[in-house]
């Protein structure tokens, strides 16, 4: 009766490890976030897509902050081109409390929210990543459409530095670099 017993606490054990081992380690946050300075239009320079992003050309992920402190988000893209008609989602980020403001939970569907990461901010605001835990979907934004190669190289650096393969990195292709998002949604 005790050798079943030993055995059934030792593959108990093994379970618990297992278990743990597959967890991802989880993304590292910056320190915190200036939520109002934050809000406004990031161009996707770069992304390791979710599947409705596959084919996103010209995505600018857009942010407003409600009366309830609620991050109010539309993301605009085009599916295939840069002719195809503007497509939109609307996510709600909802900021989770003692993050600095740097961690949200993205939801899309009620009540499913995303982990929403913001791993790198440059101190003007004009760069961040945006990660998971999970390094499986990421972005690479910015205030203005393009980035000089050098930076873009950088911030793909620090994207493989917090554990992601960047084998399915894709540059997203921006056009009309001299359009705001906005300015170039109402054409």
């Amino acid at each position: 009766m005790v050798f079943p017993l030993r055995r059934f606490a030792l593959l108990a054990l093994i379970l618990a490890l297992g278990a743990c081992a597959s967890q991802p380690r989880p993304m590292p946050a910056v320190a915190s976030v200036d939520l109002p300075r934050f809000m406004g239009d990031w161009y996707v320079i770069a992304h390791i897509p979710s599947r409705p992003e596959r084919e996103a050309f010209d995505a600018v992920e857009s942010y407003r902050l409600d009366e309830k402190g609620r991050v109010r988000t539309t993301f605009t893209f085009r599916k295939g081109s840069h002719d195809a008609p503007v497509e939109a989602m609307h996510p709600t980020g909802f900021v989770e409390p003692g993050t600095g403001n740097a961690v949200w939970g993205m939801q899309f569907v009620w009540p499913i929210k995303a982990e929403y990461v913001i791993a790198y901010l440059d101190e003007d605001y004009t760069r961040t990543i945006v990660a998971r835990s999970k390094r499986d979907y990421a972005w690479i934004m910015a205030r203005s459409p393009q980035i000089p190669d050098q930076d873009y190289a950088r911030l793909v650096e620090r994207l493989r530095a917090l554990g992601y393969s960047t084998r399915d990195l894709r540059k997203v292709p921006q056009a009309r670099p001299s359009q705001g998002a906005a300015e170039r949604d109402a054409n």
